[in-house]
């Protein structure tokens, strides 16, 4: 078990806390104003490719006003209403049309970029975030959860900043320009179209409520699924182990058709826009070609007004129709948008404070101390514990007493409640977390290795550390063996965190990088429980020379690896019940007694 699963264990028994406290489900009021005003800020670090795009749509837009005006001039020509070049009239309309369609490509190039770049910088900055998140933050939330945040939620954004936005820019330049036109030519059927936008704007206030409903549903589920899912990959052995696979089914599924009925109710909402306003639209034509003819034969208007109007209705139309399409993308953008800027908004890890004396010897002090993971149910009760320098003391007891959240404490993963953790006489609190982690290592049950070289994974901890000091972790961690049967040697890459390694070789590797980080305080989670004898024998030799001379905590499971303990401490609800060397505490015939007979003798007490 490593240093959080046990402290997830405790938190479960914890009682008054339900699924969705730990995990970060509350729902969270919607802040669509501040939402879009913060996504606002990310247009001004671009404003100017945001200017240049404008530009073009603006360009564009008055291309695709002024073209319906040509050839109206047209028709009037023709039918000798008017008098002018026809050919001239024809080659400014077909001239109109083609910078048109070359504003539509600029636009679509130059809003594709400005996504990108909206993108990236908003993923920098949820990356950034995340490596600065408390750990008790990723221990409460899924991490599925997290990883669609900068997935989906932020891919949304981008699917509208490049599709939706240059739209929604035309579409109300087109809307504006159009009706200043149709005003122009005969103020009565301008007013006669704003019977349509009426009928619209009523339309989308019923319609948008659901959409924004469904979609802030539909994220949420998104991002459950992705948990879900990344736990059953994880825990894939787990799973079939236990002949869980059905049960993991039905869960994934039940998820699954939630997120379906709540995609399928979005996209209804958010699809059933666009017929409604093509039916408006419809309504619109009918009205003005009707009183478009009648003004026409009492001689108020041209037949080429009467085409123009033809044209500038459904040109007046269509951005409407439009943007009522896209306002259900708006709302899945708000929605994810929303999402990351929560992430954005937690509070970082305090990494202020002092910087640790860096001497050769290092006590660690912990005085009455009292910790919970939620207000009034503690875990720690009064723990009262001094770690000598270049000493090792074991952490002994039950699943569940405690052992590994005073580990987490002594990291600052977690701070106290009351009491005090002194590391020779400075108080931990006042230490910066920084300074403090530089000078401790943990080898864990759970070995983590990333995907790189094995060079980097050993000087993971120290990045300064020379070729020559690499060698000899190695050979100090008996890794050297390991190393000759590897293609490349340093030099080879680690696939899938180590999962073209043995479960061995990596334990080895990690307490080969805890030599190379060259820590004053180190702290051993049981290490050889996944292993075979022979292996278990060596990784218990390398574990002994990294430990000597060095302030060591270990967190046993295996009572045979800690006998030579200066210091067993027996813990039970957070408490310490018992404390010496393993001979002391075998004569007390206590709880280490127990736990001993149990394991060693063949019986249960």
């Amino acid at each position: 078990m490593n240093v959080h699963s046990e402290r997830k264990l405790e938190e479960r028994n914890i009682p008054g806390m339900n699924r969705r406290e730990r995990f970060g489900e509350v729902q969270h009021a919607e802040k669509v104003g501040a939402t879009i005003k913060r996504i606002i800020t990310y247009f001004v670090h671009e404003k100017t490719m945001v200017i240049c795009m404008l530009a073009v749509v603006i360009f564009g837009t008055l291309c695709g006003v002024y073209a319906p005006s040509l050839q109206s001039n047209a028709i009037d020509i023709i039918a000798g209403t008017k008098t002018g070049s026809l050919s001239l009239t024809l080659i400014f309309m077909l001239g109109t049309y083609l910078l048109y369609s070359g504003s539509q490509l600029l636009q679509g190039l130059f809003s594709a970029k400005l996504s990108q770049r909206i993108v990236r910088q908003m993923r920098e900055e949820l990356f950034g975030k995340i490596v600065d998140l408390p750990v008790c933050y990723l221990d409460t939330h899924s991490h599925g959860d997290v990883m669609s945040r900068m997935t989906n939620d932020i891919e949304n954004i981008s699917t509208t900043i490049s599709q939706s936005l240059p739209s929604l820019f035309s579409g109300v330049l087109t809307i504006i320009g159009t009706m200043s036109i149709m005003l122009w030519y005969c103020w009565q059927l301008a007013f006669l179209s704003c019977v349509t936008v009426v009928l619209t704007v009523f339309a989308t206030k019923v319609l948008s409520g659901k959409v924004r409903r469904f979609s802030r549903k539909r994220q949420m589920l998104l991002g459950q699924l992705n948990g879900t899912a990344e736990e059953m990959i994880s825990g894939y052995h787990t799973v079939v182990a236990y002949n869980h696979q059905d049960i993991t089914t039905e869960s994934f599924c039940q998820t699954a058709d939630s997120l379906t009925k709540a995609g399928i109710k979005t996209d209804i909402f958010s699809g059933v826009m666009g017929p409604v306003m093509n039916c408006i639209g419809n309504i619109g034509f009918v009205l003005i070609a009707a009183f478009g003819g009648y003004f026409s034969v009492h001689g108020m208007i041209s037949v080429g007004v009467i085409s123009a109007f033809i044209v500038y209705a459904k040109q007046f139309s269509r951005p409407i129709n439009e943007i009522a399409q896209i306002y259900g993308q708006f709302q899945t953008a708000i929605a994810g948008a929303e999402r990351v800027f929560m992430v954005l908004d937690e509070k970082n890890e305090d990494k202020t404070g002092e910087k640790l004396d860096e001497t050769e010897n290092m006590t660690v002090t912990f005085q009455n101390v009292q910790f919970s993971y939620v207000p009034e149910h503690p875990v720690i009760h009064d723990f009262t514990l001094k770690v000598p320098s270049g000493k090792k003391v074991a952490l002994v007891g039950a699943t569940g007493s405690g052992k590994t959240t005073i580990v987490n404490l002594l990291m600052r993963f977690y701070d106290i409640d009351k009491g005090d953790i002194f590391i020779n006489r400075q108080n931990l609190r006042a230490i910066s977390r920084d300074s403090l982690r530089r000078n401790v290592a943990i080898v864990l049950q759970d070995t983590v290795l990333f995907s790189d070289t094995i060079r980097n994974n050993l000087k993971y901890g120290n990045e300064d550390a020379a070729d020559i000091q690499i060698q000899k972790a190695m050979e100090m961690s008996r890794c050297e063996d390991m190393l000759q049967k590897l293609p490349q040697g340093y030099d080879t890459l680690l696939t899938g965190a180590g999962e073209n390694i043995s479960q061995g070789q990596r334990q080895l590797l990690a307490i080969a990088r805890a030599f190379v980080a060259d820590p004053r305080i180190l702290i051993l989670d049981e290490a050889t429980s996944n292993v075979d004898t022979r292996t278990e024998k060596a990784i218990q030799d390398a574990m002994q020379l990294i430990m000597k001379n060095r302030t060591s905590i270990v967190i046993a499971h295996r009572l045979s690896t800690i006998r030579d303990s200066d210091l067993i401490v027996v813990m039970d609800h957070g408490e310490i019940v018992e404390s010496g060397s393993h001979d002391e505490l075998l004569d007390k015939k206590g709880k280490y007694y127990e736990l001993y007979m149990t394991q060693y003798a063949g019986f249960a007490i």
